[in-house]
């Protein structure tokens, strides 16, 4: 049904403002009442932070702000999804337009701001996840982040691990969006710290003790990941998602109506830059923890390479924007068929090394 509608429905939604066609879409896969997908072939599975996915091929977020499709994201081929991020009251985020296609780079910038209704609102749907599960199996992540005026921004990452620990599969902080002022200053050394004490501490003190999981820039310099990644294994995170937008801007851009936006850029030019740091950091984890690689996947070749760079799972966004929803599929057919034989977990990082010399 999704296959036949794409092609009618993309110019009706490319000729709209960007973010009034992402709010139409997410509105009209929330209504439709969409077929369950096919089983996944066995050989995709990965088990990463103590749970098993059907597939490595996860919805990023952002997509998905509120949680408005919990109990989709198997139906449209995706083996979990990550919704938020979400903020513990509401806030309306920056003023629009935020959001800006670059359809000629793959690209799209955003400065949303972490626009979300808030915990309250997402709770209900993320309870039901946990009491009858999503089909066929698709795992849920919970993104949680700090209000732009929190007086205490810890304490509103401590009050996401609280809403949602009881039913989340895994947990994500995020302290690397580039639309929230001095977000990224939580990556220092000492804050960091501080942040992941508290975290882990609610996180232990809940019923459940689902995975914790951080976010990072890519835009961070070698120096700053050795940092980040010391204070990350000594806290005992669960894994890390590498990683956020950027806020650099690939020359090639700069001719574009939009290149020069303020926000955070995704999708195909990030997809050198996030992979490179994406190595580094597996280098530097040593296989303590799993990483999910983000950043310019768009087909069965990014996919497979952010495996081969670290990545035991991958999540996507952008590419959505350009290729719609036959893509999940797409890539995973591709997958199976570049595996010729080898196992997902056995190519995990085998091409680290050679991806962590690229400069980040």
């Amino acid at each position: 049904m999704l296959s036949r509608a794409w092609p009618l429905a993309r110019p009706v939604l490319h000729a709209l403002d960007p973010e009034r066609a992402h709010d139409l879409t997410v509105r009209a896969l929330a209504a439709l009442p969409l077929p369950k997908a096919k089983p996944d072939d066995p050989r995709l599975a990965m088990e990463a932070f103590g749970l098993r996915f059907p597939n490595p091929v996860g919805l990023a977020a952002g997509f998905d702000k509120n949680g408005a499709l919990v109990g989709k994201a198997g139906a449209l081929g995706f083996g979990f999804a990550e919704i938020g991020t979400l903020t513990p009251l509401p806030q309306a985020g920056n003023a629009r337009p935020r959001l800006f296609r670059l359809v000629e780079h793959g690209a799209v910038i955003n400065r949303f701001g972490f626009n979300n209704r808030g915990h309250e609102s997402a709770l209900p749907r993320v309870s039901r996840h946990r009491q009858t599960g999503t089909a066929p199996g698709a795992l849920l992540g919970v993104n949680v982040g700090a209000n732009k005026d929190a007086a205490d921004r810890v304490a509103d990452y401590v009050a996401g691990v609280r809403a949602f620990a009881g039913d989340a599969d895994y947990l994500a902080i995020n302290i690397s969006s580039p639309n929230t002022p001095n977000l990224r200053d939580l990556q220092k050394p000492d804050a960091l710290d501080e942040l992941l004490a508290r975290v882990l501490d609610a996180r232990d003190a809940a019923e459940r003790h689902p995975p914790v999981l951080l976010k990072i820039a890519p835009d961070l310099a070698p120096a700053d990941l050795d940092r980040l990644v010391v204070v990350a294994r000594r806290r005992g995170v669960d894994g890390m998602i590498v990683s956020n937008t950027t806020v650099a801007r690939p020359e090639a851009l700069g001719a574009h109506r939009h290149g020069a936006q303020a926000g955070g850029l995704s999708g195909r030019p990030l997809f050198g830059p996030a992979t490179a740091m994406l190595a580094q950091a597996f280098l530097r984890v040593e296989r303590q923890f799993p990483l999910i690689g983000v950043g310019g996947v768009e087909d069965a070749r990014t996919a497979l390479a952010k495996i081969e760079a670290g990545a035991s799972l991958v999540q996507l966004y952008s590419a959505l924007v350009f290729a719609g929803p036959t893509l999940v599929d797409e890539i995973k057919t591709g997958l199976l068929s570049r595996l010729a034989g080898e196992s997902l977990p056995s190519i995990v990082g085998r091409s680290a090394a050679a991806w962590a010399t690229k400069a980040i």
